[in-house]
């Protein structure tokens, strides 16, 4: 019986060979693209769930309020709730402190090394708790002692070659030396915490004072938890609420500040968690479920493809079907033959989708950034999802035709009464409704996302970040700092093309670290104390980056006086309570124990992306910060390897010892985008993809119909009918399910985008072109399908259609 299967489905293919390759194609397309897809949503959900103990470590995230509203919220918060909660709360097994230390110059020997946030302080806690495991050194307490330091095997690799590490000794900043107690493998990339170093936290404490382990207004410290087996997150979570009023309520009561922590699943941080002080850019939850949803709409995109064509056909093959159960086939026969069929076809999808995957897999590497190699082959998930689709794409593409073919009468088939009789018509058009109405929401959203990408980058940020290159400022420095970086600053002043150059805490494109909270007007009640971010800046800061000033002036060594002085944006001015930037020149505020007056007042700007709403910016003078230097220059590409060159020269002569390290600023800026980007992409190619199988069934349709209706057409030619009339006539019936797979996306499509656009607070409006352009463009395509087939039907000669008769 399966030869005699086997036969019939070949013979069937062979026949019909334009509808087995839009089939087996439009299947295979729909196969590698959701395989893809699949293969990068387990990649971004696997993130941590390797780790032995995910399931009880919780990472500490922190609301920070002023005057009861909330303002700043950390991934990284108090130095003191790790110790508070560990030895007041029983439910806390262990807690693993950490804090950065955000770009360091290690040396060992003649090498060196700039580490930017590769390097942490932390406890003894962190490697236990985490599964890491020593390959060489001390299998515990590594970390227990002063100077101790343990690295990542390719760490080591990079300072020590095939020398054993343990028991050398490594310099950070050449001032302070840590001994490498033990070696652990390197973190995998589903983490979302990568480290090369860590430095015992006992070090920090020694260096910093033993606040580092108890003060509540110290932020910067990343802290998890191990709970003990069987507590309960939410009640715990609201005893430690309990404790940290009891502890330091009244503190915070004197400051107007409040302070909560949340507990956040390991297992979470990579896909829902975007708070300040990330140890590194994680992912978005919403965008891998939204890529599984479009996969999913491509597959079954695929699958309607063939139940539409195989009921089309039905007719065709009603004929088939009455002769054998007049020779006494069972309908149980019927459809194990016409299922067989459907196997035969979604095999041979199967087999060319993963040749498509694996030709395709470098490309989309590219489109996503990831990097997916190609050992999923050998990973059973991969081929237990390609089971799952194959046997899936076997039963609901083939059972219903199958039931639908195996039902016809054979004496109503013979007789021809099943002929022109429309036959399962409603449900193909219902299916090409859904076709389209996916395809309309697909091609819209990329639309959306094209035009807020190109608004965000086209956007005016309040400053120049063009022509402009940044030096990461040096780590090893003395007490003749200042007077480097005045010769340093005047030889590059010196070199052609370059406009201006200033030092500065933060850049563009970065997060201001520095928070500052219990900030007020001086005079005014105690307790109306705002945070602000702080950027320290030289005097040369505003002019580089092209600031817009509002009121008052620039810093300016003409003032001795501004070493107490300040520059407030708009944003910052408003939370200080005045209505205009003229209200708030020379008023005096308090920050920390001393008195600043502010000079000036400029327009606000985009720290960060045009996401991010505008924030509260104080630029306070500081002109020996070390962080970055920022160098502006005139010309283009060309011009800045030459000032790359300048300044990598000037710089070996003013600050030996430290790495040459730079970016330029138009780049870095841009790297925020780079989520955006790739997230349009992926989006743009999916739907495209889903596009292209809906219009490879509608040719199917068109074809098939055309070919049904031959004779019809002829008639009509002889009796009087142009070529526009029965285009027209072909056409109609495919127009309107297209038309109304408009009508039926456009308000879910408006839904959609309403809350996209939400997560953006500088976001293009949603207008009707957004909606219309995407829907001509896909009705064009479509009628162009259509027209293939219907206009060569329309125009043939109506005495061929008509020689048989």
């Amino acid at each position: 019986m399966i030869s005699n299967f086997l036969i019939i489905a070949w013979r069937n293919l062979s026949k019909h060979r334009v509808f087995s390759f839009i089939n087996i194609f439009g299947l295979a397309i729909g196969i590698a693209a959701s395989l893809l897809i699949f293969q990068y949503a387990r990649f971004e959900l696997s993130y941590d769930r390797f780790e032995p103990k995910g399931d009880r470590v919780f990472r500490l995230e922190q609301d920070r309020f002023n005057n009861g509203k909330l303002s700043t919220q950390w991934a990284a918060g108090a130095a003191g709730i790790g110790k508070l909660v560990k030895d007041n709360l029983p439910e806390v097994e262990s807690y693993a402190h950490l804090h950065g230390t955000n770009g360091l110059v290690v040396n060992y020997k003649d090498k060196e090394f700039r580490e930017n946030n590769t390097v942490f302080f932390a406890n003894d806690a962190f490697l236990p708790m985490f599964g890491y495991t020593a390959q060489k050194g001390m299998q515990a307490e590594s970390l227990k002692d002063v100077n101790t330091a343990v690295m990542t095997a390719s760490a080591a690799r990079r300072y020590f070659g095939s020398e054993d590490p343990i028991g050398k000794v490594i310099s950070m900043n050449k001032k302070k030396d840590f001994r490498v107690t033990a070696v652990v493998s390197d973190p995998p990339p589903n983490t979302h915490f990568h480290f090369d170093i860590l430095l015992s936290f006992a070090t920090f404490i020694q260096m910093n004072g033993p606040g580092a382990e108890t003060a509540w207004g110290w932020d910067g410290f990343y802290t998890y938890l191990l709970l003990r087996p069987g507590t309960d997150p939410a009640a715990f979570e609201k005893k430690m609420a309990d404790l940290v009023h009891s502890q330091w309520g009244p503190q915070m009561k004197d400051t107007k500040e409040g302070i909560a922590f949340h507990l956040q699943p390991l297992r979470d941080i990579h896909l829902y968690s975007n708070y300040m002080f990330e140890s590194e850019t994680n992912g978005n939850g919403r965008a891998v479920y939204f890529l599984l949803v479009i996969a999913l709409f491509i597959i079954v995109i695929a699958w309607i493809n063939y139940i539409n064509l195989s009921t089309a056909r039905s007719v065709d093959r009603a004929r088939e079907v009455g002769v054998r159960k007049v020779l006494g086939s069972y309908r149980t026969q019927l459809v194990g033959q016409f299922v067989f069929e459907s196997l035969l076809i979604n095999a041979l999808a199967v087999i060319l989708g993963l040749l498509l995957v694996i030709g395709c897999l470098p490309v989309f590497n590219v489109i996503t950034g990831k990097q997916i190699s190609f050992s999923l082959l050998a990973e059973g998930w991969f081929w237990l999802v390609l089971t799952g689709l194959f046997l899936a794409g076997t039963f609901f593409s083939g059972f219903y035709p199958a039931l639908v073919l195996s039902s016809f009468k054979p004496i109503a088939v013979l007789k021809g009464r099943l002929a022109g009789t429309g036959h399962g018509a409603l449900l193909r058009q219902s299916l090409v409704v859904f076709q389209f109405a996916a395809s309309v929401v697909l091609m819209v959203g990329t639309f959306a996302v094209y035009r807020q990408l190109r608004f965000m980058q086209t956007l005016d940020l309040g400053i120049r970040v063009d022509r402009t290159m940044v030096l990461k400022g040096p780590n090893v420095i003395d007490s003749t700092y200042m007077a480097k970086l005045s010769a340093f600053k005047e030889e590059m002043l010196h070199e052609p093309g370059i406009v201006s150059m200033t030092a500065s805490t933060e850049v563009p494109g970065n997060k201001v670290k520095w928070n500052a909270g219990g900030i007020r007007l001086v005079g005014s009640d105690p307790t109306r104390v705002q945070q602000y971010r702080v950027l320290g800046v030289d005097y040369d800061f505003m002019k580089t980056y092209g600031f817009h000033f509002l009121k008052g002036r620039d810093f300016s060594k003409e003032f001795r006086s501004d070493s107490a002085a300040v520059i407030f944006n708009e944003a910052a001015v408003r939370q200080l309570g005045f209505g205009q930037p003229g209200e708030a020149l020379n008023k005096r505020i308090e920050f920390w124990g001393k008195q600043y007056t502010i000079v000036g007042v400029v327009s606000n700007h985009h720290q960060e992306s045009p996401q991010a709403a505008y924030d509260a910016h104080i630029f306070r003078l500081i002109p020996e910060v070390t962080d970055y230097y920022s160098i502006r220059f005139h010309g283009d590409e060309n011009h800045s390897e030459a000032v790359m060159q300048a300044a990598k020269r000037q710089w070996a002569a003013f600050f030996p010892g430290n790495p040459f390290d730079y970016f330029y600023l138009d780049d870095h800026y841009a790297q925020q985008y780079k989520a955006d980007e790739q997230f349009g992409k992926t989006f743009g190619v999916f739907a495209v993809l889903a596009i292209f199988i809906s219009c490879m069934g509608l040719l199917g349709l068109a074809s098939f119909v055309t070919i049904q209706r031959t004779k019809e057409i002829g008639i009509r030619k002889i009796i009087g009918a142009g070529t526009p009339g029965i285009l027209l006539l072909l056409t109609r019936d495919f127009v309107k399910p297209v038309l109304l797979s408009f009508v039926l996306a456009v308000p879910v499509t408006w839904w959609l985008l309403h809350r996209w656009l939400e997560n953006y607070a500088s976001r293009i409006a949603v207008s009707p072109w957004m909606f219309v352009l995407p829907a001509l463009l896909i009705l064009v395509i479509a009628m162009g399908t259509i027209a293939t087939q219907t206009l060569k039907a329309a125009s043939a000669n109506p005495s061929r259609s008509l020689r048989s008769e």
